[in-house]
């Protein structure tokens, strides 16, 4: 990375999947910048649960009302991050491709008002197979210095099955994807267009 982090809001669909997916990306960036991730409130339970995995992550935690398009829009227009990351359009899950979708939706208007995010990118998935097959990423992040805090953050999901599931994959992905770049761990993302501009890939 050149500079600081920039500001994140990372749209997702369950409580755990920020986490999962990109937790040790979102710690390295609340280190320098304003970090928000956005949930669609479930249960009691697993609502405490976000709320322990993303101050452990130092992040800022939104739960939204609903996955509707027209409310991340108004969460971007009053956070203005720079970075917005997502799961995959074509992710295996319909919930994720339905977040997925709204947060594509959302983001004309935000940015034709706002000129934010300046970035947009997908996350990876369940062992890194999309719909359309293995997820292509353009943008390898080094997570070696702070993956130990999301898969602390990951723990405190203790109503899912993170021991003996989500736990194992994320750290094969992390070695994997780590392996990639020559680190111990990293984490994988995809650069989306934004109204036909598309961000350089080389960091977040």
């Amino acid at each position: 990375m050149t500079g600081d982090p920039g500001s994140v809001l990372a749209v997702f669909a369950h409580p755990d999947d920020a986490e999962l997916w990109c937790g040790a990306t979102l710690a390295l960036h609340a280190a320098h910048a304003r970090v928000t991730v956005a949930v669609p409130h479930r249960d009691p339970e697993r609502d405490a649960e976000a709320a322990a995995g993303a101050a452990i992550l130092g992040t800022e935690l939104h739960q939204l009302a609903s996955a509707q398009a027209s409310l991340i829009t108004d969460l971007i227009m009053e956070l203005h991050p720079e970075i917005v990351i997502t799961h995959p359009v074509n992710d295996v899950h319909p919930e994720h491709r339905a977040i997925a979708a709204a947060v594509l939706a959302a983001l004309p208007d935000a940015v034709i008002a706002t000129g934010f995010p300046h970035r947009v990118f997908t996350s990876d998935t369940y062992n890194s197979l999309t719909l359309d097959g293995p997820v292509r990423a353009d943008t390898i992040i080094d997570a070696t210095a702070t993956f130990s805090v999301k898969m602390q953050a990951l723990h405190a999901h203790q109503s899912q099955p993170i021991a003996d599931h989500f736990g194992p994959m994320a750290q094969n992905l992390g070695r994997l994807w780590g392996a990639r770049i020559g680190t111990t761990y990293a984490e994988a993302f995809t650069a989306v267009p934004i109204l036909g501009r598309l961000p350089a890939a080389t960091c977040l």
